[in-house]
């Protein structure tokens, strides 16, 4: 195994290059890591940057909290719910108006939830980790592809995934489930097997991503255990099991600002040559695909995963 220390000396005011004439997309950019993330973007000179949620108010906060720092820097709320197929598409169409897009950041998600279904009929996790993300790169392709193809172009996107994805379902994928309707009810952390089930999803579609256009860098990123709403959230029970499995595994919670630092070194900071397409990264900058589970690595189930999603968003 590599060294799991990473890029302890990393620094996004000083390693970030500049961004001149770049068009950054974030999703979940209203607070913790997609905002730190904006943050730390604006600061080296953007073209745009759009950031979504479903927040409008939290979204203006975070705009106009980075305007205050840097005066020139061009951004749009994206009012979108991420579970729901429809608003993605919409919102696109409504609100993104450039012809080029560098960096697409997945970051949004949820975690640990009841079990509950979509206004789509799928497993809110599923719906709002996976399929809103996939929906989202969907739409955005023909942006991202036009990009790649300018000169001295580097188009990236980083799907924001975790090692949560080791709780996923027994099947990895339970397609079985996901076209019954099925809300996953489990007798036993039925939320955080949800929640495995839907970080699997972003590793794997990431992968098959990279295989099917490799002119743009995917990639498939681990923040860390980050101190946000998320964590806050959570039960009692939920954050005592959050804290546990991280001291367990010898790490240690970070701040938003911290947490950010693995996808906006994979989005801008590392070379283009440093970058292994289709693969996984752990804080900071740590490619780590041997690390995963076999699981996560199944390129049959990847590919599964990829014509099933697909199936979904022509539907829509």
């Amino acid at each position: 195994m590599k060294n799991m220390e990473g890029h302890t000396d990393f620094n996004p005011d000083k390693d970030i290059p500049p961004l001149e004439g770049k068009v950054i997309f974030i999703t979940g950019g209203t607070a913790g890591i997609g905002a730190e993330a904006a943050k730390a973007f604006a600061a080296h000179d953007p073209l745009h940057i759009y950031i979504s949620g479903r927040n409008r108010k939290a979204g203006e906060a975070v705009i106009s909290d980075i305007k205050s720092k840097h005066s020139s820097a061009s951004m749009t709320f994206v009012e979108m719910d991420l579970s729901s197929m429809a608003s993605v598409k919409a919102a696109v169409s409504k609100t993104f108006k450039h012809n080029r897009l560098d960096i697409l950041l997945n970051n949004a998600g949820i975690m640990a939830q009841p079990a509950s279904l979509s206004t789509d009929g799928y497993e809110i996790q599923f719906a709002t980790n996976h399929l809103g993300h996939a929906m989202l790169t969907h739409v955005l392709l023909p942006v991202l592809l036009s990009t790649a193809v300018l000169p001295a172009s580097d188009v990236r996107v980083v799907n924001t995934t975790s090692l949560g994805y080791a709780f996923h379902p027994g099947p990895g994928i339970s397609f079985a489930e996901l076209d019954a309707g099925s809300d996953m009810q489990r007798t036993l952390m039925g939320g955080w097997v949800r929640y495995g089930h839907s970080k699997l999803a972003n590793i794997l579609f990431a992968t098959e991503f990279a295989k099917r256009y490799p002119q743009i860098t995917s990639l498939s990123a681990h923040p860390g255990v980050v101190n946000t709403d998320l964590v806050y959230s959570q039960s009692r029970a939920n954050r005592w099991f959050i804290g546990s499995t991280t001291w367990l595994q010898g790490m240690k919670a970070m701040e938003p600002h911290q947490g950010c630092w693995n996808m906006v070194w994979c989005a801008a900071v590392a070379k283009k040559g440093e970058l292994k397409n289709g693969s996984f990264y752990y804080p900071v900058g740590v490619e780590q695909w041997d690390m995963l589970y076999k699981m996560a690595k199944n390129g049959e189930l990847a590919e599964r995963l990829w014509v099933w999603t697909e199936g979904v968003l022509a539907k829509f």
